[in-house]
């Protein structure tokens, strides 16, 4: 055989070295074979080096070798012969990776991830897997809808929208009235219910009434986001599946299966029951405000005639109550939402929502532009109270009972909707005995000293407001809200705008004997850190015209840049002259606005205003913090918040928090239990020495009318600038009071309310805290106590260093180079009066219940809660719901040159 056909020797053994032994083994003259040919490293790839070539499956047609198509097609290849990538495999090969080839795929019912596929294409679902599980969920749903299609039946609105009455209760078990949830319903055909009652509700709330299927899957899908988000719940959108709401009173819980109930009742309603019978069953059982059931019971608690007689304008109005009546009702529902439910905001949000109910029916030609043009302006509706049981003070207990349970909802449970319901008994703190006799002294005095006939120019429009709490609890005892509940709307107990005069000074010594003064010798960087802490025997100056002075020994000065010089009442200056240096406990017995101003400035108004918060008052009722006459009382707390910061004072530095319901039980058993929750405001020492101090004022002050015989008493006096109020506020270990008096026609409908001065009121020069607050205060005391033991305060502990605070030199001022500060200034433009209720540049909070936290002209510090409150949109409201209070608004205490915080309110 001729050496050119021999073939090359066979390597012996596998893998790629075998593979280049084998190159190299060839013959130099030789060129290389090609890739993939016999020999080549190609052929080791996977190859049995002890078999006869390439493994199963390398081979073509006539047992040619052929290249695998790419590494993909050898990797499968190598997994079907059992071998791996780059070892020798094979049924007969002796490395690793040997083994048999795998059996076929079984079929499965659903293929995923899917075999046969690498990478992404083995997670992603095929087009029959889509499919079927689309049909298969479509397919439940239908079946879900069509077993609660089965099951739902078309409600009777006379059988299921009712409610029942609350049962309140006194302290002591027995009951005070029933009442709250009385179903006040006259169901009438839809042909006496005039047609733009009827268009108006579709305008407002439904256009599409005659023409849609009875629900709004908008609607819907927004609900069920709001509930699993947490956000605001909502009702149905359409009148159908709002009259489906209201005939499923019995359960109005916010729960998916309630939601998905109600869908399935309106769908059912919106085939089967003819429109207009499902307008009239709206009609006759939405909820009105005024404890209205259907439009027949409306008109007669907002106009007092029937349905079928309301003209275009009071259907629009009637028509905007249904948003909401706490929020739509002009009389307000400030028990409730004391911030945004006022009568004032209620009244324009109502306005703005009738005119564009009237609108919105021209644009859908269901009334005359001429009809409507004669309806700009709020009808005249009456006054919604006019149930006979809560006539006196009894509507004052149960709106704050209510007020109470509503702002507290996140512990008690029970919201306004709940509430409406009924069927609630509510254990109040209030004592029967001590309700009485709270409104029987103010009876006397009023009938005793008032006189309208008499003295018609200063004898007008006298109110008066009283709350007692137990220090002990913080339980609120007795309140007098005005003189009867039914006629006079604004709870007199409860926040009213009344600034408080010198009563605040209690607080700016309980600061100072806290905090300390700062020191008025170090530098300014530092004198805020250098503090002593007075005791009552530290020593002020209590000149007349006393130019005030920062921590810093700089004279104050006004937003003019004028220098300040405060007033005392009278204009008389008290201490030892020449400096008129005058300790603290006289300071206080004698109420000296100088001395008190100045030992703010001294202590810092900061702390001040933190020892009132510590105390027990609220942010929002505490006006002008950034200016020294907050000190002498330019805020407006709550009798109620007096008598519970004073309590601070009597339980030794322990507050609590004044609270009106003790218990509340349903049908399914008790529901509510109140749990006292005390916190140390102030030390013992702290709190002990301002009792001290306060029973001087007591005993020989301008507190000695309400002196009680045999009894320690603790309180002060207080009177505003301009003699606009009058104030005194006191207490014995067992109870604190608190009693105001102002002057103000609080006729809701006058847009123009202010507080009136009291010169010459009750045939008295000037009424100071000390004349018919005070008598009042000693007379209900009197009796409250009687039966009760005899307790004495503690005795105080020392406290403090003694401070002399001498002021320098002061120079007579000339008219250009300073501004008195005058008790009695002459009325000024900035010289106004807030009103009982808040303007849309102000909000007071109601004594349960306030969400703003505006600037320093806010009002009415009161209890805090959230109440259900109207959306921003929903005319007027910002985001937060607060009003657009300055620390230099019109707050009454005109002390001189134009700016209203800068008045010094007196004894």
């Amino acid at each position: 055989m001729s050496e050119h056909r021999r073939k090359p020797p066979q390597p012996q053994e596998g893998g790629r070295a075998a593979a280049r032994r084998g190159q190299s083994g060839s013959s130099p003259g030789r060129r290389a074979a090609p890739r993939g040919a016999s020999g080549s490293p190609a052929d080791s790839y996977g190859s049995d080096p002890h078999g006869p070539g390439p493994r199963s499956g390398s081979r073509g047609a006539g047992g040619e070798e052929r290249p695998y198509e790419g590494r993909a097609a050898a990797r499968r290849a190598a997994q079907r012969g059992g071998g791996r990538r780059g070892r020798p495999g094979g049924p007969n090969g002796p490395g690793r990776g040997r083994g048999r080839a795998a059996p076929p795929a079984k079929n499965r019912f659903v293929d995923y991830p899917r075999a046969g596929k690498d990478g992404w294409q083995r997670w992603m679902p095929s087009w029959r897997l889509v499919t079927g599980l689309f049909i298969g969920f479509v397919g439940s749903l239908v079946a879900v809808a069509g077993i609660g299609y089965a099951m739902v039946g078309v409600p009777d609105i006379a059988k299921t929208a009712t409610a029942q009455n609350n049962v309140y209760l006194w302290s002591d078990g027995s009951q005070m009235v029933s009442t709250g949830g009385e179903t006040n319903r006259q169901i009438i055909n839809l042909s006496q219910i005039p047609e733009a009652m009827q268009w108006a509700v579709i305008s407002q709330e439904n256009k599409t009434f005659y023409s849609d299927g009875g629900v709004d899957p908008k609607g819907i899908a927004r609900a069920f986001f709001n509930m699993a988000t947490g956000g605001q719940t909502q009702g149905g959108s359409t009148i159908t599946q709002q009259y489906v709401k209201n005939a499923m009173l019995d359960d109005q819980s916010q729960t998916i299966s309630r939601k998905f109930r109600e869908i399935f009742v309106s769908v059912k309603v919106g085939a089967t029951v003819d429109k207009k019978e499902i307008l009239a069953g709206y009609l006759n059982s939405a909820y009105y405000g005024r404890g209205a059931y259907g439009i027949q019971a409306a008109a007669r608690a907002y106009f007092n005639k029937d349905a079928i007689d309301l003209n275009p304008g009071e259907c629009a109005f009637l028509a905007a109550t249904l948003k909401g009546a706490t929020y739509y009702d002009p009389a307000g529902q400030t028990s409730i939402d004391p911030v945004q439910a006022t009568a004032e905001k209620n009244a324009k949000r109502a306005l703005t929502q009738m005119q564009d109910t009237l609108d919105k029916m021209v644009e859908g030609k269901h009334l005359d532009l001429t009809e409507r043009e004669k309806y700009t302006t709020l009808p005249a509706w009456k006054n919604p109270r006019s149930n006979t049981q809560l006539s006196g003070q009894i509507g004052y207990l149960v709106d704050l009972a209510n007020s109470y349970l509503v702002t507290h909802s996140d512990e008690t449970g029970i919201t306004a909707d709940k509430l409406r319901l009924g069927g609630y008994t509510i254990k109040t703190t209030f004592n029967k005995k001590k309700v009485t006799k709270l409104e029987d002294a103010v009876k006397k005095v009023q009938k005793e000293n008032i006189n309208p006939k008499l003295r018609p120019k200063t004898d007008t429009h006298v109110q008066f407001g009283g709350a007692s709490v137990d220090p002990k609890t913080g339980a609120i005892v007795a309140i007098y809200g005005g003189e009867d509940a039914t006629r006079h709307f604004t709870n007199n107990a409860d926040a009213t705008g009344a600034q408080v005069g010198s009563t605040f000074k209690p607080f700016v010594l309980a600061a100072a004997m806290r905090d300390g003064v700062r020191d008025p010798h170090g530098e300014a960087s530092q004198a805020q850190d250098e503090r002593t802490q007075v005791s009552p025997k530290s020593r002020y100056s209590g000149q007349n015209k006393l130019k005030i002075k920062d921590y810093d020994g700089t004279v104050w000065r006004n937003e003019k840049g004028k220098e300040w010089l405060q007033r005392n009442d009278g204009n008389d200056s008290l201490g030892d002259p020449p400096d008129y240096m005058i300790d603290l406990r006289e300071a206080m017995r004698e109420s000296v606005n100088s001395a008190f101003v100045q030992l703010g400035m001294d202590v810092g108004l900061d702390k001040v205003k933190q020892a009132a918060l510590d105390a027990g008052l609220k942010e929002n009722s505490l006006a002008g913090t950034s200016f020294p006459t907050f000190s002498i009382g330019t805020s407006d707390p709550s009798a109620i918040r007096m008598a519970g910061a004073y309590a601070t004072f009597a339980k030794s530095g322990e507050q609590n928090d004044p609270f009106s319901v003790l218990e509340v039980n349903s049908k399914d058993g008790q529901v509510y239990t109140h749990e006292n929750k005390p916190k140390q405001a102030f030390e013992p020492a702290v709190a002990d020495n301002v009792t001290d101090v306060l029973k001087t004022v007591v005993e020989k002050g301008t507190g000695t009318n309400a002196r009680l015989p045999g009894r320690e008493v603790a309180g002060k006096t207080g009177t505003t600038d301009g003699n606009k109020s009058a104030w005194f506020v006191g207490y014995t270990p067992q109870l604190s009071t608190a009693i105001g008096m102002f002057r103000m026609d609080d006729d809701e409908k006058n847009k123009s309310r202010k507080f009136e001065k009291m010169y010459g009121t009750g045939g008295q020069d000037k009424i100071h805290g000390a004349s018919f607050p005070s008598e009042i205060w000693h007379d209900y005391m009197m009796e409250a106590l009687q039966g009760m033991p005899v307790e004495k305060f503690p005795t105080p502990e020392p406290i403090g260093e003694i401070v002399n605070a001498a002021p320098s030199p002061t120079p007579s001022p000339s008219a250009t180079e300073s501004e008195e500060a005058s008790p009695t200034p002459s009325p000024t433009p900035s010289d106004i009066e807030p009103s009982p209720t808040p303007t849309p540049s102000r909000s007071r909070c109601g004594f349960f219940g306030c969400n703003d936290t505006g600037g320093d002209t806010s009002d009415g510090g009161t209890d805090g809660g959230n109440s259900p409150s109207p959306s921003p949109t929903d005319s007027g409201i910002d985001n937060n719901g607060n009003g657009n209070g300055t620390g230099g608004g019109n707050r009454g205490n005109g002390n001189g040159g134009g700016n209203g915080f800068f008045g010094g309110t007196t004894n």
